[in-house]
């Protein structure tokens, strides 16, 4: 667990700052970690090594870095011959199409599929994990049990809705068309709010890693 938040945590410092990779990887990654945990506790020091972490992780980076290949690629070739200004809070793909001065009816149907099946398949291996989370914190007997698992699950379920439905409503549209203003705050929603609740949610709420910091904060003579 702390293996793939150190990782979150990485990749907020860099998504906060490009972007890109996006946050799919880290809600990913978390997803299968949070379901072995808790669907299949006995399985998890022998199904979880080292080795399987770190396949995980390389595979999301890679994942997240291959993505875009494509729409770039096409992006490149485009003729831009009037405005060089992007109306963006940054460099995305939707505002740069506004600018060519061609068709770009390919672009968009190339972004459309690979986005759909990004966000689509990656919101859909989450979904399947926490409904089977569910299902095992149902047969938890104890009634103090189920509350403080349901706890957790609720505020990770609301940071994937937030961040799924943002992106999906921006990204996953067959149009050239669209309100730069409506883009901007959708934008803010999932590059800004989102990895802002993210250590909250991952991290400070977790007491080993408070005590971590706490100690860390006392070496450093910050407090007492």
């Amino acid at each position: 667990m702390y293996h793939f938040v150190s990782m979150l945590s990485l990749l907020e410092l860099g998504y906060t700052a490009a972007t890109i990779p996006k946050m799919l990887s880290n809600l990913l990654t978390m997803a299968y970690d949070r379901y072995l945990a808790i669907c299949q506790p006995l399985h998890y020091p022998t199904h979880m090594t080292p080795a399987l972490c770190v396949k995980i992780v390389v595979g999301c980076w890679l994942g997240g870095l291959a993505g875009p290949v494509a729409e770039i690629s096409l992006v490149s070739h485009l003729p831009f011959c009037g405005p060089n200004h992007i109306q963006h809070i940054f460099c995305d793909f939707p505002p740069v199409l506004s600018l060519a001065c061609t068709d770009t009816s390919i672009n968009v149907l190339v972004d459309f599929i690979i986005n759909s099946c990004k966000i689509l398949a990656t919101f859909l291996f989450i979904l399947s994990s926490y409904v089977q989370i569910i299902c095992a914190v149902l047969r938890i007997p104890s009634a103090a049990g189920k509350r403080k698992a349901f706890s957790t699950c609720a505020s990770h379920l609301t940071v994937v809705l937030i961040f799924y439905g943002s992106i999906f409503f921006m990204y996953v549209r067959l149009k050239k068309s669209y309100s730069l203003d409506y883009d901007r705050a959708l934008a803010v929603v999932y590059s800004v709010l989102t990895p802002f609740l993210n250590p909250f949610i991952y991290s400070l709420r977790n007491k080993e890693i408070k005590e971590a910091v706490r100690r860390q904060l006392k070496r450093t003579g910050i407090l007492e």
